[in-house]
């Protein structure tokens, strides 16, 4: 049985109620841990992708901004030599580049609001994967399965929220303001 058929079914569960009308919690909280394991495999790619399209449009931005300059000072040279023409020529390919980066600029745009928002949504995600976690060690522990199990469990989420540097140097940064605060 498949719990999610989008990744924001993940972000809007209710796992509770998911377990408390299922016949084995235990077994179905796995279940729901794999998918939601997939779902942040697929939303990391996603991230990858937008972010590398991001960079390439930027990439492609400097180049315009390169082509600009160029054809500005292929007019200088040519109004230097005495030769309007040359130089109307080359304003009008240097405004033909800058119409090009006009409409390149706003697909960056574009392109940077689509990666932050699969970033926040892979962050929704794996903050649901965390709670799916807990609920696991949860449940194991009220039906008295091996403590070691529930350890395996817990070593796991240590092992994967260290993947993840950005998120604990926020939590880290965090935890230092809050002291702040709190004078410690």
């Amino acid at each position: 049985m498949s719990y999610f058929s989008r990744l924001t079914d993940i972000v809007t569960c209710n796992l509770t109620h998911l377990l408390n009308n299922a016949e084995d919690p235990v077994k179905e909280i796995e279940q729901i841990i794999s998918e939601m394991k997939e779902g942040i495999a697929g939303a990391n790619r996603s991230v990858k992708t937008a972010s590398a399209n991001e960079q390439a449009i930027q990439q492609e931005l400097a180049d315009y901004e390169s082509q600009i300059f160029q054809w500005k000072e292929a007019a200088k040279n040519a109004l230097g030599m005495g030769d309007e023409t040359e130089a109307r020529n080359s304003l009008v390919r240097k405004q033909e580049v800058e119409d090009l980066k006009a409409g390149l600029e706003q697909q960056h745009r574009a392109a940077v609001a689509t990666c932050e928002h699969l970033t926040t949504t892979l962050h929704a995600l794996e903050a649901r994967l965390a709670e799916a976690r807990r609920k696991q060690v949860e449940l194991t522990e009220q039906t008295g399965l091996s403590e070691t199990s529930a350890q395996s469990t817990s070593n796991t989420t240590d092992a994967e929220s260290s993947l993840n540097p950005s998120r604990s140097e926020q939590i880290d940064s965090e935890l230092a303001e809050l002291k702040r605060e709190l004078g410690q």
